[in-house]
C-alpha cells in the first residue's frame, strides 16, 4: 500500500508539473546566441525533419521582414542555418520557422546590440521572464508533489 501512495503522489506531482509547464519552454525554434553586436553571427535551428525539405526561418524586426532557408543539418537533429546581421538595425527580432512540409515550429527571439555592449537600460537578463516564470511554475508543481506526499504519509501511519 505504501508503494502505491508514493507511486500516486509522484505520478501526481509530474502530472501538475507538464501541466503548469508553459508552452513557451517546449519551443522547437531556437536562436544561438540571444544576444549579439551587429555584424554578428547567429545559428537558427529547428526541430524539422531533413526528409520534409528545407527548413524557411521568417527573420522579423525593426527593419526586417526576410526569409532564410537551413542550410545544414543541426547537430541534435533538424535543420540549421546561419544569419550574419551586417546591416541590422539595433532591437529585437523574432524567427519563426516553418518545416518542409507545412509545419510551423514556434519561434524565438535574437537582439541585436551596438559593437562593445549592450544598449543602456537592458542587462544580461532583460529577457528571461519567461525561463524564471517555468522556474517558478516547476518548483511549485515539485513544492506540491512533496506537501501531498508527506501529508500522505502521515495519514498512513496515524492509520496503522
Amino acid at each position: 500500500m505504501k508503494t502505491q501512495s508514493v507511486l500516486g503522489s509522484v505520478a501526481l506531482g509530474v502530472g501538475i508539473g507538464t501541466l503548469l509547464l508553459p508552452v513557451a519552454a517546449l519551443a522547437d525554434t531556437t536562436v544561438s546566441p540571444a544576444t549579439t553586436p551587429v555584424g554578428g553571427t547567429v545559428v537558427l535551428t529547428s526541430t524539422c525533419n531533413p526528409k520534409s525539405g528545407d527548413a524557411i526561418f521568417r527573420v522579423t524586426g525593426p527593419d526586417r521582414d526576410q526569409n532564410v532557408r537551413s542550410t545544414t543539418a543541426a547537430a541534435g537533429g533538424g535543420l540549421s542555418a546561419e544569419l550574419f546581421t551586417a546591416g541590422f538595425t539595433l532591437g529585437t527580432y523574432t524567427v519563426t520557422a516553418t518545416c518542409g512540409d507545412g509545419t510551423s515550429l514556434g519561434s524565438a527571439t535574437f537582439t541585436v546590440t551596438p559593437v562593445g555592449g549592450a544598449p543602456a537600460g537592458t542587462g544580461p537578463r532583460a529577457d528571461n521572464h519567461g525561463l524564471l516564470a517555468a522556474g517558478g511554475t516547476l518548483v511549485a508543481a515539485a513544492a506540491t508533489g512533496a506537501l501531498l506526499l508527506v501529508r500522505r504519509r502521515r495519514y498512513a501511519v496515524a492509520r496503522a
